[in-house]
């Protein structure tokens, strides 16, 4: 999976929004107005995406994968980045958007959330 891959399962959640509040460098993804996923390439052309992510679940998965890091520029303890460089499979990168789309709905009120 590639980063623009990526943007498009993003995008395929419902009531996700595209933003650009930090420039057109970086694409943010809301639901209910608030960020699930980040999105860039950086000098070299290699895309990356920040996630939400259960703590526990963030420091086990960057143990295991050479290419998700701590969250750049965000909270580290709830954030990972995602580096596109070919070795991350791509149902796992669904899987952790899916669970960062999952934890931001969650932590949103009833009224918002029954308006997906």
């Amino acid at each position: 999976m590639d980063l623009g891959e990526a943007i498009e399962a993003c995008m395929g959640l419902a009531g996700a929004q595209e933003t650009t509040p930090f420039g057109p460098d970086v694409l943010v993804y809301k639901v209910g107005g608030k960020m699930f996923a980040t999105a860039s390439m950086n000098d070299d052309e290699i895309g990356r995406m920040n996630l939400k992510c259960a703590p526990e679940h963030a420091v086990e998965l960057r143990e295991h994968y050479e290419a998700i890091l701590p969250g750049y520029h965000m909270n580290k303890r709830h954030w990972n980045t995602l580096v596109f460089d070919g070795t991350l499979p791509a149902h796992l990168v669904t899987e952790l958007i899916g669970e960062s789309y999952r934890l931001v709905v969650a932590s949103l009120s009833k009224k918002v959330r029954e308006n997906l």
